[in-house]
């Protein structure tokens, strides 16, 4: 406590003051009360009573204390506290425990190593995994091995006694030699100088080549035991590192181990394998099971469009469904996104192995670089009996899509893709100066408009009057694909050849495109007619060389046929919700197999699919070309290559609208037919009236397949009965009073 300063120490003036009369205008002033000074004045300060407690209480000033002690005690905590839990601190002790940790892992490894090396305990390993798969062959081998092993090291452990025997013997015998050489090398020295002192001189110079040596190791071997402890820290520092051998709460921050986003080994399926959570597998792994590998991760792809591709057995209990069910987690697990992970059956492959995984890994962000520019942008032709080039895979190979002998269904939610697929492989079947194409619209876009000079047939619309023309084209290919199968029994060919295309015009290959195709199937009066023909074309067309694709957004069957979807030889499904649209697009069992659209992400994976048919895989990850279309400036990167496409066709190639649209047939009355081919007999049997109305309207659907049952019951619905006299009979009377009956109506 400061005492208070005084700066003026002069003694107040104490004169009396006298009182000053008022004069009636002015306030009475009154004197002030005279102190008079009694002593020197004092210097000092307010102090409170807490103050004042502690600057003369003992028990005060011990509380007092005691609050330092608990301050100081809480700021060293708390100082701690954020020193210990800041990043840079928990950065630097993972990276001191994840160093000393490769030390002692690399120390296990070492020891495992040796442990294995002298025991059994590898085979036993190697034996209860095959034991566990239950492939005795390989149980068989290893245990063979086993058994050689353990002779081997019994020989060995047989030698090691008999090695003092040998060791002394040998050394004998060197030493012996070795007297003899000197003592004949000291001779011929002592013949050389005529001085006999010199005999000994070979074996004063091996003694003084010992001394120096053992003076060398003397001097060398002091440090040597110094610096052999931290050699061999650093040995197994760097076999630690190698194997990431530290806990997993020891990697650095944001990373799984290092290079995490670019390698994939063996070692890391396996880990990422193992916590999947399957219980199957991981009892398999407990119990000492091994993965076998039949292909280690090996490097595919070209340019920036790589990854690896593994192929790994899997234990008992354990399908390649069960792993492809948990694809988020084992992405997750190799530090990728699902989408560029990909876990198929190798059983279902051509030549693959039943119970064996088949896994893909692409490098990180493969999946967001741009697409190559479609490879006949600008030049070249194609030839629709090799293919056309529709995308690239995640490996970046150019995917071909087969046209002659083939189908083709694209699939998926709107805006994904399908559409600009099928401009692709279009546009890849008009620059084969062959081939002729035909497209049907069931929509009022205009995504072929730029295409139209170059197709032989082009409709569009979403109305009845275009699926009745779409199931009139149907019937013309399924004529068509009789005639050339006829044609080609002929030529004496088994299928349609290039060579027979160019020799004969009318056997070019075909393309029919139906895009939108769910308007037609779909259509209440046309659809089942449509899907009905649109599968038997398919089915009989693929050696006549016509060839049709199909694209919808939806899997229902009355958008898309599932006998048509099982048949067609190429199928592409882009990002759908479901695994029924998924096998829906794909064909059944595609989902199971670990074939899933249903992974790619929607609006983010646009113009990608997942395609069955295009390759010997499986299945490929395919990212269709890209043919751009401005909308603003009505512009169409197609056009410039239909020029080119035009400008090198070959003579007898249908184009531009060469073949017209099928033709809708008037609509027909049934009792004006069957009174005209009644003609004036009273009564005609049904069976014959069926016939003659086949003979009367050959190209009207209804009578095609027309029985006197069927002929009954139309009639009926027309207010005819037609009784049965032996056989059903129509009588003429009876139309006649039908006919008249409606026309009163009317």
């Amino acid at each position: 406590m400061a005492p208070i300063d005084h700066d003026d120490e002069t003694t107040p003036d104490t004169t009396p003051t006298e009182t000053v009369e008022s004069t009636g205008e002015l306030a009475t002033v009154h004197p002030l009360r005279t102190v008079e000074s009694t002593g020197p004045a004092i210097q000092g300060e307010l102090v409170s009573d807490e103050e004042w407690a502690l600057l003369t209480s003992p028990r005060a000033q011990a509380a007092w204390r005691y609050r330092q002690y608990r301050d100081n005690a809480v700021t060293v905590a708390r100082v701690t506290r954020t020193a210990v839990t800041h990043d840079a601190t928990k950065t630097s002790l993972r990276f001191v425990g994840r160093h000393v940790s490769y030390t002692i892992g690399g120390g296990l490894i070492v020891a495992k190593r040796v442990w294995e090396a002298k025991t059994n305990s590898r085979y036993e390993r190697l034996m209860r995994s095959a034991e566990s798969s239950g492939n005795t062959e390989e149980l068989h081998y290893w245990e063979e091995r086993a058994e050689l092993a353990k002779e081997k090291r019994h020989q060995r452990a047989m030698d090691w006694l008999e090695a003092p025997k040998r060791v002394a013997k040998g050394a004998g015998i060197v030493l012996l030699v070795a007297i003899v050489i000197l003592f004949g090398i000291g001779c011929m020295l002592g013949i050389a100088f005529k001085d006999w002192a010199m005999v000994v001189a070979p074996f004063t110079a091996v003694t003084d080549v010992v001394r120096w040596v053992a003076i060398a190791i003397s001097v060398a071997w002091g440090p040597f035991l110094l610096g052999a402890p931290w050699l061999a820290a650093v040995v197994l520092h760097h076999l630690g590192r190698k194997a990431e051998a530290h806990p997993s709460w020891l990697a650095p921050s944001g990373a799984t181990g290092s290079d995490a986003n670019v390698l994939v080994t063996a070692d890391g399926i396996v880990t990422a394998l193992r916590h999947l959570n399957i219980p199957a597998l991981k009892a398999a792994l407990k119990d000492g099971w091994a993965p076998r590998f039949e292909l280690t991760p090996t490097r595919e792809g070209s340019g920036a469009f790589k990854g690896y591709r593994a192929i790994v057995d899997l234990p008992m209990g354990v399908t390649p469904t069960m792993v492809a069910d948990k694809r988020d987690v084992l992405a997750k697990n190799l530090s990728r996104n699902a989408v560029e992970v990909w876990a198929s059956d190798y059983g279902q492959e051509k030549g693959g192995k039943a119970g064996y995984l088949n896994l893909y890994v692409a490098d990180s962000g493969v999946m967001d670089k741009p697409t190559p520019p479609y490879p006949l942008l600008s030049e070249g032709m194609a030839d629709v009996f090799e293919g056309v080039p529709i995308g690239i895979t995640q490996r970046g190979d150019i995917v071909f899509l087969p046209i002659n002998g083939s189908n083709a269904v694209f699939g998926g939610r709107p805006g994904q893709g399908k559409s600009n697929a099928l401009r692709v492989m279009v546009l890849g079947v008009a620059l084969d100066p062959l081939a002729e194409i035909r497209v049907h619209v069931f929509a009022l876009n205009g995504d072929f408009d730029a295409y139209a000079p170059r197709l032989s047939m082009y409709e569009k619309g979403a109305n009845p009057e275009h699926a009745a023309l779409a199931v009139e084209h149907l019937e013309q290919l399924y004529a068509e694909v009789e005639r050339r199968e006829g044609r080609l029994a002929e030529l004496g060919a088994k299928k349609l050849t290039r060579q027979i295309s160019e020799q004969h015009e009318d056997m070019r290959p075909l393309l029919v495109a139906f895009s939108e195709c769910h308007e037609l199937f779909g259509n209440a009066e046309h659809g089942k007619t449509a899907a009905d023909l649109a599968v038997q074309v398919v089915k009989r067309g693929r050696k006549t060389g016509v060839s049709t694709v199909f694209d919808t957004q939806s899997s229902r069957a009355d958008a898309i046929p599932s006998q048509l979807v099982e048949n067609v030889g190429a199928n592409g499904c882009f990002s759908v919700k479901t695994w029924r649209s998924n096998d829906g697009f794909l064909g059944d069992g595609s989902f199971a197999a670990g074939i899933r659209a249903t992974e790619l992400r929607f609006n983010v994976d646009r113009g990608t699919m997942v395609a069955t048919g295009m390759t010997e895989e499986l299945f490929e990850i395919v990212r269709t070309f890209f043919v751009e279309v401005d909308d603003d400036r009505g512009w169409d990167q197609a056009t410039e290559v239909i020029e080119r496409a035009m400008a090198q066709l070959k003579p007898g190639t249908a184009v531009a609208g060469a073949r017209p649209a099928a033709q809708i047939e008037a609509p027909r009355d049934l009792l004006d037919d069957v009174l005209d081919v009644l003609g004036d007999e009273d009564k005609v049997a049904a069976t014959d009236v069926a016939a003659r109305l086949r003979e009367l309207a050959p190209g009207h659907r209804p009578y095609q397949g027309l029985t006197a049952e069927k002929l009954a019951d139309a009639l009926k619905g027309e207010g005819v009965k037609v009784t049965k006299v032996s056989v059903l009979t129509v009588f003429t009377e009876r139309v006649r009073a039908a006919i008249a009956t409606r026309d009163a109506d009317a």
